[in-house]
């Protein structure tokens, strides 16, 4: 298993690593509450702080080394759920962050299909990189989409903004950029490779249906970015 430092054994015991990332989740979990109860915001703010925080139990995981079975059964817990979320309401002080969407269920799914990957081939940081995509890209392109986004196209009958997606591209290399060149080094093909997945994950958000854009920009958009690093290595 990947470990940050390979000559040492994990800094925290595996319960301690379970706690704090629990205790990441509950606490964004209860911001978006506290925003929720005493703010006017609109329910979409408070989904995507939802959104975008829980995104990142998944540097969590690789800093803390978390075992990749902890990883993949709390995805089936969250998946769970979710399903069961569309049916009874769960946390109902926080009922404004959910949709009746599938959307939410794919995010969950897509963090336990990255992790049996990557933890696997002990790379976690391509993980990494699909999973803040979609916590950032994804969410920030809606956020500014909806208040900036005036020029419109649609794409299957969903309606999206030259603004939005443009954020998802920008949001994505920034990502993809910062985390090779901490694990890969500062080598001009990292650049390449983080204009490449930008576009490619823009293009997955864009086609989107039904909220699959949270399994398919995360996963199509770790798989590429470890894939284009394996070819520049191999060349």
């Amino acid at each position: 298993m990947f470990n940050i430092y390979p000559d040492l054994e994990p800094i925290f015991p595996l319960w301690l690593q379970i706690s704090i990332s629990a205790a990441w989740v509950l606490l964004i979990i209860f911001i978006a509450w506290l925003v929720s109860r005493f703010t006017t915001s609109e329910p979409e703010i408070i989904r995507k702080i939802v959104h975008i925080g829980t995104g990142h139990v998944i540097v969590i995981a690789w800093l803390l080394d978390i075992p990749a079975v902890v990883g993949i059964a709390a995805s089936i817990v969250a998946s769970i759920i979710t399903l069961i979320s569309y049916i009874l309401p769960i946390l109902p002080g926080i009922n404004s962050v959910g949709r009746q969407s599938l959307g939410t269920f794919f995010y969950a799914v897509s963090i336990g299909v990255l992790v049996a990957i990557f933890w696997d081939l002990q790379q976690p940081e391509y993980a990494a990189i699909g999973i803040l995509t979609m916590a950032w890209g994804d969410g920030l392109a809606a956020l500014i989409g909806k208040r900036f986004g005036k020029h419109k196209y649609q794409v299957f009958n969903a309606n999206k903004s030259w603004e939005g997606s443009l954020t998802v591209t920008l949001v994505t290399f920034l990502i993809c950029a910062m985390i090779l060149l901490i694990t890969q080094g500062n080598v001009w093909q990292i650049w390449l490779i983080s204009i490449l997945v930008a576009i490619f994950a823009t293009a997955l958000e864009t086609i989107s249906v039904l909220g699959i854009d949270n399994l398919t920009v995360p996963i199509g958009s770790a798989i590429l970015a470890y894939s284009l690093v394996q070819m520049i290595n191999f060349l």
